[in-house]
């Protein structure tokens, strides 16, 4: 393990040492990630939207996609609810 230290400035600017620049393959404009895990804070570099986001609707897929026949059969029972509604306040 290695320590590397910096200083804060008063606007909580802090320098990241050239060696976890270099380890974490960060260069100017980069953003880094603080993370805090089992009480430690961790210094990652950000992941993208895509990276973060990968695999969202992957729970979704483990599922059929209902047939045509499936969705004419829900749109016609959502209009005869309706119907009955509209019934109903009469």
């Amino acid at each position: 393990m290695s320590e590397y230290t910096s200083v804060l400035t008063r606007k909580g600017q802090a320098t990241v040492p050239v060696e976890i620049r270099q380890t974490l393959g960060l260069r100017r404009g980069d953003k880094i990630a603080w993370v805090q895990r089992n009480g430690h804070v961790e210094v990652e570099r950000a992941r993208s939207v895509t990276e973060r986001t990968a695999g969202i609707a992957r729970r979704y897929a483990l599922t059929p996609a209902p047939t045509l026949e499936e969705i004419d059969a829900l749109v016609e029972q959502a209009i005869a609810e309706d119907a009955l509604e509209l019934g109903d306040g009469e």
